[in-house]
């Protein structure tokens, strides 16, 4: 019974919270537990943003950064009129952060975003610079930072309640279930809920850069492109122990949200 009452408290403290920190994504209706007031998450993208601007080499100016800055703008202006509520605590910046040996862009709450010089020669064109771009927006739309923030939350109150109702036992059988713990919150909740993220992230940015009138069928090219690009480096990785999709479950996916993506593509071609 003293083991049992802790993890009572737990779940009771748990359905709590989700019942009452519970929402949908804007465009998907994916629900969502969000345990963080936007503005604060805000706050706490443009800190990270400041710093890694202070630590991590700037391309400031250039043909590459202006095209950076033109795409960013194209495809932030086209989400603020779908979006007006969710990016009210957005300053949109874009950064091109001087690394081409990382192959990789990111998001931060508050409509922060980074792209490594790396990531150019696969997008290689403005399109597939637009699929990147639209794809960390939709990250900051969704919020998905303020997301994994919320489950880890949760994550270590767990991890606190079921060390303490160990309490009695012995340190090695604590050390046991505690990684276990570990293992199984990281391989069953935190990483599934990452792809998920990661395949949202996909389909409205597919959406985002279509709205913005760039070809929404370059977004499967680019893919490909990064497909072959992993390939070459020999990754293996099983996809239940990965924090984004396979790319080809990737690329099934986009083709399948292909078809609503072009009508939104044709109709933002006619009203240009």
């Amino acid at each position: 019974m003293r083991i049992l009452r802790p993890f009572m408290f737990l779940l009771t403290a748990a359905a709590v919270a989700i019942l009452t920190a519970c929402t949908t994504v804007p465009g998907t209706g994916r629900p969502q537990l969000l345990l963080i007031d936007p503005a604060q998450e805000a706050r706490m993208g443009f800190q990270a943003f400041q710093e890694m601007k202070r630590k991590e080499p700037i391309v400031k100016q250039g043909a590459q950064v202006k095209r950076l800055r033109r795409v960013g703008k194209r495809i932030a202006s086209a989400v603020e009129l779908r979006h007006p509520k969710e990016v009210r605590h957005a300053k949109w910046e874009f950064v091109l952060f001087r690394d081409p040996n990382n192959v990789n862009a990111f998001a931060l709450p508050g409509g922060k975003v980074g792209v490594y010089t790396g990531m150019l020669p696969i997008t290689k064109n403005e399109a597939g610079l637009a699929t990147v771009i639209a794809h960390e927006i939709a990250h900051v739309i969704a919020r998905h930072g303020g997301e994994r923030m919320s489950q880890s939350k949760l994550v270590e109150v767990g991890g606190s309640v079921l060390s303490g109702a160990l309490g009695g036992k012995s340190q090695t059988a604590h050390d046991l279930v505690m990684q276990a713990y570990s293992l199984g919150t990281r391989v069953g909740v935190l990483l599934p809920y990452s792809r998920t993220q990661e395949s949202e992230a996909d389909h409205l940015g597919l959406s985002y850069m279509a709205r913005a009138g760039y070809d929404p069928q370059e977004a499967i090219a680019f893919w490909q492109r990064f497909s072959r690009h992993n390939r070459k480096r020999g990754d293996k990785q099983p996809e239940f122990l990965r924090t984004h999709p396979l790319d080809r479950t990737r690329i099934a996916q986009l083709r399948r949200q292909m078809p609503k993506a072009l009508q939104e593509y044709r109709r933002a071609k006619s009203r240009r």
